[in-house]
């Protein structure tokens, strides 16, 4: 035997959704309610002869109407399925930018790398040049400690 039909209705207050399904708990999940509307009072079974004879006639239906009127139901449309996802992963435009820093940084350091090595040379250079200056100075104090001695 079937299961005696019940007419449900809930408002989320421009639109009131009518469904007419056996329990409170089917109600609830053609509405696709996570809560007991039933237990906070937005929800209740009504005895409408207009509603009853409406949603009776395509039980598990979600329909609707402008909530507080007399409107005509229309059937509640589902949900859009959204079109799939591309599977997450950088764009072209992120690629690239990628790429580009990746070359800069490349010449960058290669300049960097550069530059020291030229630093490194003038130090060298710097330093034999000022060894050669400091032997020279020794040469000549040395031999002017020797003119005073003698």
């Amino acid at each position: 035997m079937a299961a005696r039909l019940k007419v449900f209705v809930t408002s989320d207050g421009l639109t009131d959704y009518i469904v007419a399904t056996s329990s409170k708990v089917k109600a609830l999940a053609a509405w696709g309610s996570h809560q007991d509307l039933f237990k906070t009072g937005l929800a209740h079974q009504t005895e409408d002869p207009e509603l009853v004879k409406a949603a009776t006639a395509q039980p598990d239906e979600v329909l609707r109407r402008p909530a507080g009127t007399r409107g005509e139901l229309a059937r509640l449309k589902p949900a859009k399925k959204s079109a799939p996802r591309k599977p997450p992963g950088p764009s072209k435009a992120a690629l690239k930018k990628v790429a580009d820093l990746e070359k800069r940084l490349a010449a960058a350091q290669a300049a960097q790398a550069k530059a020291l090595e030229d630093l490194e040379r003038k130090r060298r250079d710097i330093e034999a040049k000022g060894a050669t200056e400091l032997a020279r100075l020794n040469d000549q104090l040395s031999a002017a400690r020797r003119d005073l001695r003698s």
